[in-house]
This record gives structure tokens, sequence and C-alpha cells, in this order.
């Protein structure tokens, strides 16, 4: 196992890879937090919320303060690995993960079925099969944005990402902060779309832990399709939908409800 190096603060480590983590609470359970790629640092906190115990909250290579990664780091096995690292090493045995993070612990309890005693997964992307064709487009007009920036000053990648969210909704300096974090993730946004966090989801029915799958039925970059597919395929799996293009936004008093509720019995 890599060894991990502690940065000045004392609540805050440091993977090889770049990844990082906080401790917040104290006590038990100790649940891990993954988020999505291209969250805001307040994105990756909202899913710890409300759950008693200890929440450890991750923040992955290029995002945030922590650094970027190696060039081939973009892969589900990769992002697992450095997940299952901080797990243990916390001792985790709870865990949440968004989108990224939800693939992240996808592959972990395939391969690791009894790992967590219970897992929320949330706006889960893909699982044995890559994203759509249409999800996959969206990407791409991402990254064609951050090719852009150079030349535009990332003018064009925020008004995609301001065109994805819900009207009427207050985001303040959201699509600045996103922005700002996709221009970081361009080798992510053309190689991930491409990839699934499995080769075959029967290995999902040998996990025995119950397991919360939220996802939304508008989300232009999570099927839920997708969502109703991981959930059948675990023997433990409860489904809820969000009827909303970004859940975490708009129904954010009520996703926590869901969570806190799941994760705290």
């Amino acid at each position: 196992m890599r060894r991990h190096s502690e940065a000045p603060e004392a609540d805050l480590r440091v993977l090889p890879s770049g990844t990082r983590w906080r401790v917040h609470g104290s006590g038990s359970p100790v649940t891990l937090v993954a988020h999505g790629l291209g969250a805001t640092e307040g994105e990756a906190r909202i899913p710890a919320s409300g759950v008693r115990g200890t929440r450890v909250v991750l923040t992955l290579p290029g995002h945030g303060a922590a650094a970027d990664p190696d060039e081939d780091y973009w892969d589900y096995g990769n992002v697992a690995a450095d997940v299952l690292e901080v797990a243990d090493l916390v001792g985790a045995e709870r865990a949440v993960g968004v989108s990224l993070g939800a693939g992240a612990l996808t592959r972990i309890i395939a391969e690791h079925p009894r790992r967590f005693e219970r897992l929320a997964l949330l706006l889960p992307a893909a699982v044995d099969r890559p994203r759509g064709g249409a999800v996959t487009e969206v990407f791409e007009r991402l990254s064609s944005g951050v090719r852009a920036a150079s030349a535009d000053g990332g003018a064009r990648l925020r008004e995609l990402v301001g065109r994805g969210l819900p009207e009427g909704t207050g985001v303040g300096e959201y699509v600045e902060q996103r922005s700002s974090t996709l221009l970081r993730l361009g080798a992510a946004l053309e190689t991930l779309p491409h990839r699934a966090p499995l080769a075959d989801r029967s290995a999902l029915a040998a996990v025995p832990s119950p397991v919360l799958v939220l996802g939304a039925t508008a989300d232009p970059l999570h099927d839920s399709e997708v969502a109703e597919q991981l959930a059948a395929a675990l023997p433990e799996g409860r489904l809820e939908l969000f009827d909303s293009v970004a859940p975490m936004l708009t129904h954010r008093a009520e996703l926590r409800g869901s969570l806190s509720g799941f994760l705290n019995s």
C-alpha cells in the first residue's frame, strides 16, 4: 500500500496521486464521501451534511486544491484504487459516491463485495457499458469549450455550464467555479465517457450490503436508466429518482434527507 503524506493542516491528508481528504466530525460510523467529475468544493461536501459520526470528504486530483494528476490517471480503476486506499486508511464502514465517485465505489464493491456495510450511490453514470451517445455528445461539447478557452478565456465553457443548469436556481458563483475546475479536466472529459466501471454487472450479485441508488429523470449527464440498472443488479439495492436536471441543486434538502435517513439507520 502506498504511504500517504501529511499536509500542514491536521485534518488534511494527501495521496501521491494528488487525492486529498478532510475529516469532519467524530465517532462511529465512519463514512467516506467521493464526489463527481468537475464538482466544486461545495458540491463535494453536500452528501456529508446530516450524516452522523465521522465524515471523510475526498477531493480527487484536478479538483479544488488537489494537484493535477498524471495524464493516464483518468480511469475508473485508478480512481477506485485511490478511494479504496483512503477508505482503508480511515477505517470507513460506509460510503457515498456521486457520479464518478459512484462509479469508483461500484468498482470496489464488485471486487470486494463485503467492504462496506452500507452505501449510497448518487447519479451513477455507467455500470458495465460506457455512457450513451447523447451523454457523450454533452461531454464532447464541454471538451470543445475547454480547448477553446485559450482563445476565448473560457467564455464558451461557462456558457455551456450555465446552459445545463435548471432555470431559476440560485447558483451564485457556481458556474465560474465549475468552469474553472473543468478547465483542468480536459483529459478526463475526453476519456471517461468511453469507459465503464465494470466489465460485467453480474459481479454485483455478491454484494450483501444495503445500497441506496439516487438518480435523476432529466439530468443530461446521468441517464436515469443507469440508476435503474444499478439498483436492479444489487440484491439489496433501493432506487429513488428525482424529477430534476440537477437534484443536488434543486432538491438539496430532499436529497440530504434521503441520505441521512438511509445512512443514519
